[in-house]
């Protein structure tokens, strides 16, 4: 045993990488495509984005091959000592894999990214870049590909709808041009076979759902390869030096198995989208067995009803099936012989012995486990499933159910038992209402002016000028929403120490102080709330537009979105789920400046593209609404010069208060304590004698 050890804790020093060349880390091909991108230089744009993109595609499939390949060959077996040969085939596996992606593409430090690049690439945020550039060149077919491609994982992004708008309209783009280039193979070979069942082709669309099911199991088989590596799990963290090995053995691969067990529901969740397609995986079922039927194979019909079955036990219109394809079979063949597909069969027994693990550690490692399975299903159709429509032999409203979206989490509602109301006093008399909800084109939304006046604005642009750090509350990320803007920010915490250390004029930060609790106040007003409104974050922010990248900008400052529930546009639902802001309740933003083009702030619909409203920022304006669905919004690209504002956030749950603004409190009565104190010594300096 101990030369097993050996064997696998050898190097391979035979092995060089110098006859073969390496794999390029798409980060850096990506970071040389930006730097393109800022130098106009669009021939380079297109080599190191599209370089970037074949690398990233590259890397997964390396790693799923790698992984897949010393999985087949180091395979766990029984043995009399069990442990020793469990470690064993572990160290193998990990020894493999570690050679083969090294030898493939070169040392682990190559190949490591951020975390904020990985996102930018699952975005597809490369292809915003591709598609300027071959505009740019006049190569409008591959510009409208590119286009296409992004705006599918972005859809909130009207600027690159309306550009879609513009390249259909252009001479020699043609409806071909629009593909999707991350199409996965098998969604492409079912929206074939749906395809050739509208059109009753049946021959074909068998074919193609076949098809797709084929390269379903296959992208199953990689998803969960891919989950293999590295995993970070926030609600559990053993402290290093009493965590023993079993606690750390069993940490880890629960992350593991939680990734793999959710395969299903990730497979079925098209890009962009937030939630999956319901009942995807049942659906191949559905109409292989409804398609089998209508070239009079009722064994396959059979054979397919009892597969969806297995899924779904209950489908009392499915159950008909099964009994009528039975039926039409006796005396022919053996029809409990026509048993479900192998492979989903297989399937279903990991996948509920999957569920039995995660259900029973989900308490004690302090997470939540959610079916992946029962989020495919509507919760209010299964309830009502005897009232159903029969889908044999029809299968229109199966047809329709392919763009329903989704999820068992809650979803945003009204405000609990608060009734939504407004038109409460603005308790300033400066202060003047210039619309309201129905002006605004909606609920729950106000328009002020003259919060504050000229002169505080001043003293509170002079702040932020002094104070704001680029990329505050986005990790230190200068450019968060667009690589055209710099973003700077400032708590209200840190305006007050700084003020308090004597390192910026105290009586700038104290005016951020009450500023936001007057916008506070107004708010809880004027929308009658009958509870206490706390802040739930409070960010003195600036917007600068990068001069020399303004030109053929089709992007916004910030994105549309809701401030307390993650915006679905193609579902018509936003999901009141993390990472959402889930406990905001109310908004505002106060306008310190006016002086820039662009940067106008906007209402949508929750389509995300339908403007209902437009603000222009003035100083002293400030704009009011609730934080949930109800209000869509994002800001226009600032195009020239800088816009500042003070960004608020309230909550009426008083467990989610703002910690910066409990602190910002302290040193608030720090201040004024001191003051009391130099006050008293003004009026008699000998009290101490």
């Amino acid at each position: 045993m101990i030369g097993i050890f050996l064997i696998i804790l050898s190097v391979c020093l035979c092995c060089s990488l110098d006859s073969q060349e390496t794999l390029k880390p798409f980060d850096l091909l990506y970071e040389e495509g930006i730097q393109a991108y800022y130098r106009n230089d669009w021939q380079g744009v297109i080599y190191y984005m599209e370089e970037a993109t074949r690398s990233y595609t590259q890397q997964r499939n390396i790693k799923i091959q790698c992984r897949l390949q010393c999985e087949k060959e180091y395979q766990f077996q029984e043995a009399a000592e069990p442990n020793l040969t469990f470690f064993a085939v572990i160290l193998r596996r990990a020894h493999c894999i570690q050679e083969c992606e090294s030898l493939r593409m070169g040392p682990a430090s190559m190949y490591r990214v951020s975390e904020e690049v990985a996102h930018e690439f699952q975005r597809r945020i490369v292809y915003n870049y591709l598609q300027l550039a071959y505009y740019k060149l006049d190569e409008l077919d591959k510009a409208a590909e590119a286009a296409h491609t992004f705006f599918l994982a972005n859809p909130e992004h009207m600027e690159m709808r309306e550009s879609l708008e513009r390249y259909k309209q252009m001479e020699g783009v043609k409806e071909s041009h629009f593909i999707d280039r991350e199409m996965r193979p098998y969604m492409e070979a079912f929206s074939t076979g749906l395809k050739h069942y509208d059109e009753e082709q049946y021959p074909s669309a068998i074919d193609s759902f076949e098809e797709a099911l084929s390269q379903y199991w296959l992208a199953e088989t990689e998803c969960r390869a891919f989950c293999q590596g590295p995993q970070q799990f926030e609600a559990n963290t053993y402290p290093a030096k009493s965590s023993h090995l079993y606690e750390l053995i069993a940490d880890h691969y629960i992350q593991v198995l939680q990734c793999e067990h959710d395969c299903v529901r990730e497979l079925a969740t098209r890009a962009g989208r937030l939630s999956p397609i319901e009942n995807y995986l049942p659906m191949h079922y559905d109409f292989l067995q409804y398609s089998y039927f209508k070239v009079d194979n009722y064994a396959k019909a059979l054979e397919a009803s009892k597969s969806y079955l297995l899924i779904r036990p209950t489908d009392e219109d499915m159950l008909e099936n099964q009994e009528y394809y039975q039926s039409v079979l006796e005396g022919q063949v053996d029809t409990n012989k026509i048993t479900p597909r192998q492979d989903l069969v297989w399937f279903m027994k990991r996948y509920e012995l999957e569920k039995e693990v995660l259900q029973l550690v989900s308490d004690e490692l302090g997470f939540l486990y959610l079916d992946p399975i029962n989020w495919t299903v509507s919760a209010a159709k299964a309830e009502d499933e005897s009232n159903s429509v029969r889908r044999f032999p029809g299968q229109e409203e199966a047809v329709k159910q392919l763009e329903v979206m989704m999820s068992q989490k809650q979803m945003t509602g009204k405000k609990g038992e608060q009734e939504l109301q407004e038109g409460g006093p603005l308790l300033y008399d400066r202060v003047k209402l210039v619309h309201d909800s129905q002006q605004l084109n909606g609920s729950q939304r106000v328009l002020l002016d003259d919060v504050i006046t000229a002169q505080e604005c001043g003293e509170l642009y002079q702040l932020a000028s002094s104070i704001a750090m680029a990329g505050d509350g986005y990790r230190g990320k200068m450019s968060p929403h667009t690589p055209n803007e710099r973003f700077e920010g400032a708590t209200v915490y840190k305006a007050l120490m700084y003020g308090y250390e004597g390192r910026i004029p105290l009586h700038r930060a104290r005016l951020f102080y009450d500023v936001s609790e007057k916008a506070r106040k107004i708010i809880q007003s004027y929308f009658m709330l009958n509870s206490t409104l706390y802040f739930s974050y409070t960010h003195l922010v600036c917007r600068t537009a990068i001069e020399g990248q303004q030109d053929n900008r089709n992007d916004l400052s910030h994105p549309i979105h809701a401030d307390n529930c993650l915006l679905d546009p193609d579902a018509n639902e936003c999901w009141k789920e993390p990472p959402a802001y889930t406990y905001r309740d109310y908004s505002a933003i106060l306008y310190l400046n006016g002086d820039f083009e662009g940067g106008e702030f906007i209402f949508t619909e929750i389509d995300a593209k339908t403007i209902t409203a437009a603000v222009k920022p003035q100083c002293g304006r400030m704009v009011g609404f609730s934080s949930g669905e109800e209000n869509p919004h994002g800001v226009k690209a600032v195009t020239k010069g800088q816009r500042c504002a003070v960004a608020l956030w309230f909550t009426l749950d008083p467990l989610f208060r703002e910690l910066e603004r409990i602190k910002a409190d302290e040193v608030v009565e720090l201040i004024s304590l001191d003051q009391r104190l130099d006050d008293r010594l003004t009026i008699n300096p000998r009290d101490e004698l």
